[in-house]
């Protein structure tokens, strides 16, 4: 399990995340929501290692981060991060191997995965693209098939976990599907899957519980029927919504009413000529 414990991170006298715990078994996938500036990058950055907390401990399989080896925690989690910093003629191929590093599996082992994972992400024809030529869309997806060429193997070690932050950013909704699609594959595979995510209505349809963040403070934390109320996205979001039961799916659908938005103020200085 992976596991934050009352988790708590500032800068100065900012405070981003406070006392939040928070706990991703294998097999299912946890969406964290909230409002822009409400903590969710800062909560998975955490998760994942890449940020020390300031209090509090995170734990994978019992273990603190700390005490892995890079190598060893590699192997275990894997990270998209919202954007990655590439710059880098490689193909995107190249990019796909970079998620074996942690692996010594050998060249044709590596290839083999790279060239499955290119092909879950939906990206094969880009393989031998030039990583910087490719859309923000691509890239995105290039990273995908980067992580699970990572976590390809059941490690030794203990069970493997996906971090997602916002993977669906830059993806049109058939692409968006199908990144999630796919990570939800890979919970029923056994892996843990903890995903910071925007649109409510594909986080009630593919995660098993959702976290709502408020800023910095976790506020709810269930199943999608339960978590996603009216009154919670109105606390979370300051939006209004009706909440009824997807015709096919049977999850939440959301549905926003734009016109309320509590706690925005409304522009007035803007007149028609602004818009040309």
């Amino acid at each position: 399990m992976l596991a934050l414990d009352t988790v708590r991170y500032a800068v100065g006298t900012n405070t981003l995340v406070v006392d939040v715990s928070l706990a991703v078994a294998p097999g299912e996938v946890v969406a964290v929501v909230g409002a822009n500036g409400a903590g969710k990058t800062t909560l998975l950055r955490m998760a994942s290692g890449d940020l020390s907390p300031s209090a509090g401990t995170v734990r994978l399989d019992g273990r603190a981060l700390g005490a892995y080896e890079p190598d060893a925690l590699a192997r275990q989690r894997a990270v998209l991060p919202q954007h990655a910093a590439l710059t880098f003629g490689f193909t995107a191929r190249e990019v796909v191997l970079l998620g074996r590093t942690p692996h010594a599996a050998g060249q044709a082992q590596d290839d083999e995965v790279a060239a499955q994972a290119l092909h879950l992400a939906g990206v094969t024809h880009l393989a031998e693209r030039a990583y910087p030529t490719l859309s923000g869309g691509e890239r995105q997806r290039v990273h995908f098939a980067r992580t699970l060429a990572q976590l390809w193997e059941t490690p030794t070690e203990g069970a493997r976990y996906l971090l997602l932050d916002e993977p669906t950013a830059s993806l049109d909704p058939a692409h968006q599907h199908a990144v999630l699609g796919v990570s939800k594959q890979c919970a029923e595979a056994g892996v843990g899957v903890l995903a910071v995510l925007h649109d409510l209505n594909l986080a009630a349809y593919y995660a098993d519980r959702i976290a709502v963040l408020r800023q910095g403070c976790l506020v709810a934390l269930g199943p999608p029927s339960t978590v996603l109320t009216p009154d919670t996205i109105r606390h979370a979001f300051g939006l209004d919504a009706l909440v009824q039961t997807h015709p096919t799916a049977g999850c939440p659908l959301v549905i926003a009413d734009p016109t309320t938005r509590h706690g925005v103020a409304p522009i007035h200085s803007l007149s028609s000529s602004t818009y040309v």
